[in-house]
């Protein structure tokens, strides 16, 4: 017979074991996959690209963590940026690193050459088991930019985040079973005692297990196009 303490260790080995496996299905934990977005215009034509890179991926206390290297190329395929970012799963519960969230301007910006950025990691969650109706949590996160010895403060909200249907989305990547999510997103940049404001709503839809698939927005959106 097991003794009490290595039962409980039994117990929350195979539990975390458990909570690992349903996490393994998700695009960004699987090491060394290539994900490939493609970023639109307003109009729906493609404007760039961005690609990740699964560098790493750790389990710890039944967390899976996933380290993303990303690159931003414009229509022509010249490269403008580079990041790095994580995504986290736990039983199924999906986050992301909220850096990831940032519009196509303000990532290249951050993501340029001698640009320095300081901050740490914030992350949105996409729960297990969402339903329609449901509202799900606001995200915050902030960092600072710092470039040819000038630095500025960016920090954003993402707010109202509500599951309005599920839907079927199709890209040139496959297909999947996702939940439409809309919601506002709120940027300030702030350069001294200037601060500008960028407002926006916009539609994602996530895939349970998967991912975010695509998004939508009046400035533009995104796809997956390409998964290696």
């Amino acid at each position: 017979m097991l003794k009490p303490i290595a039962t409980i260790a039994a117990i929350c080995f195979f539990a975390g074991t458990a909570r690992a496996q349903e996490c393994s299905k998700f695009l960004f934990l699987q090491k060394d996959k290539t994900i490939e977005m493609t970023i639109y215009n307003k109009k729906g034509e493609p404007n760039g690209k961005q690609v990740y890179l699964v560098s790493d991926v750790a389990t710890s206390g039944g967390t899976v963590t996933g380290k993303l290297a990303s690159e931003m190329f414009d229509k022509k395929g010249k490269s403008l940026a580079k990041a790095n970012s994580s995504v986290q799963c736990n039983g199924g519960a999906f986050s992301i690193d909220m850096k990831m969230m940032l519009p196509q301007q303000q990532a290249e910006q951050a993501g340029q050459g001698e640009t320095q950025v300081n901050g740490q990691s914030s992350y949105i969650d996409y729960p297990n088991g969402m339903k329609v109706g449901d509202q799900l949590k606001d995200g915050n996160f902030a960092m600072d930019i710092k470039r040819g010895g000038m630095t500025q403060t960016l920090t954003m909200q993402i707010t109202e985040r509500k599951v309005l249907a599920q839907e079927s989305v199709t890209t040139p990547a496959g297909t999947w079973d996702c939940y439409k999510i809309s919601a506002h997103s709120h940027i300030s940049i702030k350069a001294g005692p200037i601060s500008f404001p960028i407002n926006y709503d916009y539609t994602e839809w996530y895939a349970p297990g998967f991912g975010i698939v695509k998004s939508d927005g009046k400035s533009g959106g995104t796809a997956i196009t390409a998964i290696k």
